[in-house]
């Protein structure tokens, strides 16, 4: 080391960053390890899925007021169900501490990973809502859509629910690492769901009259969201792998709440607080004829 302070070798700078590393390790730690900073980040957590639970309701109380006299249309559905999902975020997260105490252990899972299966269900319904546009601008039959948005989710319910059953019955490793990678898979098929339809409409919109009115609007906003949830669901997958095979990666624990924090901010905060911007827009109160009710 020079007089100055500065490092003089190769040897002493890997030295120095050896050294930094370190304390960046020990910073990490030390919040993880800390009970006040694990209530500081699951509080925070809670209250930002407060703030979208609030304005998912205000949207939809916003949508039922200017258009009253249609029922539960796929707009108003999707908000209330962005509204459910945060809210049980939310309250799960305020008692997280309370959650992590409950037996049998498989308890604390479904806590955890019900939300998750909502957010995909909530997700999911914008993918059926842009295929049924585009088939329906193309003149193709959308009558197998609906069965079959029901039927996946049928599918991917019973399929957890199985796997809670047997993890309740027989707690083993294996299927707990089983029912993790199960939603890895079901986030990359949200995943390529968004980005078949998302990527078939927007390039659709794409070939529409450059003065068609509100194409432009309707472009952005379809490239933004499919962007967005695209990426959303493609970080969940990648994270649940990880989660699934790496107990320092585990985002079921008290002890992670830096890692919780940054992944539920990516896959769940983040992309519902910029969807809920995107989609802001109020149906017009006249002549609607794209917000049909779901039976």
């Amino acid at each position: 080391m020079g007089n100055d302070g500065v490092p003089e070798t190769m040897a002493e700078v890997m030295a120095v960053a050896a050294v930094d590393l370190t304390d960046a390790s020990n910073w990490w730690n030390d919040i993880d390890d800390s009970p006040v900073w694990q209530d500081r980040i699951f509080y925070t957590l809670a209250v930002l899925y407060g703030i979208v639970a609030t304005v998912a309701l205000v949207q939809l109380a916003r949508i039922q007021l200017r258009v009253p006299e249609y029922g539960w249309t796929t707009q108003k559905v999707f908000h209330f169900l962005n509204f459910l999902v945060n809210s049980v975020r939310c309250v799960v997260f305020i008692f997280f501490r309370n959650v992590q105490r409950l037996k049998p252990e498989i308890l604390q899972h479904i806590l955890l990973d019900v939300p998750s299966l909502a957010f995909f269900t909530t997700y999911a319904l914008l993918v059926l809502f842009w295929a049924e546009i585009y088939y329906q601008a193309r003149a193709v039959s959308t009558d197998g859509l609906k069965p079959t948005f029901y039927t996946i989710n049928f599918v991917v319910y019973i399929v957890q629910i199985t796997l809670w059953l047997i993890l309740w019955w027989k707690p083993i490793d294996g299927l707990l690492i089983l029912s993790k990678m199960f939603f890895a898979g079901v986030s990359l098929f949200a995943a390529i769901g968004f980005l078949l339809y998302g990527g078939r409409l927007f390039l659709m919109l794409q070939r529409f009259p450059v003065e068609s009115k509100g194409r432009r609007k309707k472009l952005q906003e379809v490239g933004y969201v499919t962007t967005i949830c695209f990426l959303c669901f493609l970080v969940r997958c990648i994270m649940m792998c990880f989660n699934a095979f790496n107990k320092d990666a585990n985002l079921d624990v008290l002890d992670h709440p830096i890692l919780n924090f940054i992944y539920y901010l990516l896959v769940e905060i983040v992309p519902s607080s910029l969807v809920l911007f995107i989609l802001r827009k109020l149906p017009p109160k006249r002549g609607i004829t794209q917000y049909h009710p779901i039976r």
